[in-house]
């Protein structure tokens, strides 16, 4: 696997720069790789090399490009468990997990974007007009590391099948994954230019990438910090930018659910690869009268995982993908204990049996309040917030009571009840009764979880430009 040169224009080619990245083992902490540290003139060869190669690319039949997206999705299936372990590695998501939610639904993303695009229409008739759709350009894609084959290729695939070119910026802190599909694409065949890697830091890269006046349209996924650089970098040329960013979503719990179901559902979403899900229920909202009887399920819920390595059998909790993170999620532990909230389960300490990895307990609190700092940031690791309130009215104030909107769960016994919630949640996605994920709905957030959506339809319209033709 090459991954000491980036891949510009058909080629694996060295940096202009020197610097490299280590990639880090996040169990062992031991260095397993590196990378280049890209420069402003990667980026600048990357882009005029996607600019240069769209328009052909966008002139090929749709079968054309739709047979080589296949060709891709192929070849990373005869791959699927190789990136299963490497992202166990990168990232620390167990094995088990990994075969589903890191692999198994990130390269069905690329069939669902060909699939799609067979029914796409591109030419509607309205009254004298034809409006019609077209490749919007050059795509710029920044992925992040905790779920990164899925986010590189629900970003790529869509892209390429509508007639863009791309360059991606994959994560610094797990980037090897992106090499083999560049490894991947190279070997099919696409033809030079159509995609481009250029990895480094989001300063050097990222801004690059964001602010090149030849990239008309950027597709981000990371922290609403990051997020809006982003934005402010791509106003200076009036790029389109779309963004899936932050959340602080709830599970909302009404007093005649099945509590069993709706609790465990509830921690186990919370500890999907260790808490690393920007749509994560990390707040449980619950009623108030039966809070003790919720807690005690809780705690006995989550008490099954433990901390462990991605390899290991049984429900393992893996680690953190970096000390970062790592320090990071331990500060929002100890900050809610001196803010008062109720520790239930877990804490800030590493795990006695487990001498080295990046590690976090998994824990709950409860008697958190909506001013505590737990209950309105992202922890972004397998920390669960419980919090009582007395009516469905107070429940959806609560779960609206954050800057975010990026996803959220109802649980009612009576689904009319339960359809009243969740329509009046301020938020891209809720789950009724943990309702089974669809891959053709749109993902996307409200307010500062982002803008745009991703999957389906949906996630080709956002590359695409539109105009009407009058007669």
């Amino acid at each position: 696997m090459e991954t000491s040169k980036l891949y510009i224009n058909g080629s694996f080619v060295p940096s202009t720069g020197t610097d490299r990245i280590d990639v880090i083992d996040s169990a062992t902490e031991e260095v397993m790789g590196w990378i280049p540290a890209g420069t402003v003139a990667d980026v600048d060869l990357a882009v005029k090399s996607a600019a240069d190669a769209q328009p052909e690319w966008a002139a090929l039949p749709q079968h054309e490009r739709s047979r080589h997206l296949m060709a891709l999705h192929d070849e990373l299936s005869n791959q699927a468990e190789f990136f299963t372990t490497l992202i166990a590695r990168e990232v620390g998501t167990p094995i088990k997990l990994g075969q589903f939610v890191q692999v198994g639904v990130a390269i069905a993303a690329i069939k669902d974007a060909v699939d799609e695009l067979e029914a796409f229409a591109w030419e509607t008739p309205l009254a004298n007009s034809t409006i019609v759709r077209e490749p919007i350009g050059v795509v710029g894609a920044i992925t992040p590391w905790n779920y990164p084959l899925y986010q590189i290729l629900l970003k790529i695939a869509p892209a390429m099948a509508v007639g863009c070119s791309v360059v991606l910026k994959s994560s610094e802190v797990a980037p090897l994954n992106a090499f083999v599909i560049a490894e991947a694409i190279d070997r099919v065949g696409f033809p030079p230019g159509v995609f481009n890697l250029v990895t480094g830091f989001g300063p050097v890269v990222g801004e690059a990438l964001a602010s090149h006046p030849l990239v008309d349209a950027i597709s981000f996924t990371g922290s609403t910090r990051a997020g809006k650089r982003v934005m402010q970098l791509g106003a200076e040329t009036i790029k389109r930018v779309n963004l899936e960013l932050g959340g602080k979503s709830a599970c909302v719990i009404l007093d005649d659910a099945t509590m069993t179901k709706a609790v465990s559902s509830g921690v186990n979403n919370v500890l999907l690869n260790s808490g690393q899900t920007c749509a994560a229920w990390t707040r449980m909202i619950v009623p108030r009268s039966r809070l003790a009887e919720i807690e005690g399920m809780a705690v006995e819920a989550m008490a099954k995982f433990a901390p462990g390595s991605p390899f290991a059998d049984g429900k393992v909790i893996g680690p953190l993908v970096s000390a970062a993170q790592r320090d990071r999620v331990r500060e929002y532990i100890k900050g809610a204990q001196d803010e008062g909230a109720r520790l239930l389960l877990g804490g800030s300490e590493q795990p006695q049996d487990l001498e080295s990895g990046y590690f976090v307990l998994p824990t709950i609190f409860t008697d958190v309040t909506p001013d505590m700092t737990i209950a309105r940031e992202e922890v972004f690791g397998p920390v669960l917030s419980i919090m009582a309130v007395d009516d469905d009215d107070e429940a959806i104030a609560l779960a609206n009571a954050t800057p975010y909107g990026l996803h959220g769960g109802v649980w009612s016994e009576d689904l009319e009840r339960a359809e009243r919630v969740a329509r009046a949640m301020k938020t891209g996605q809720v789950d009724i009764n943990g309702g089974r994920f669809n891959p053709l709905a749109p993902f996307g957030g409200y307010r500062q979880s982002g803008n745009g959506r991703e999957r389906g339809h949906y996630g080709l319209e956002e590359f695409l430009e539109i105009k009407a033709i009058q007669h």
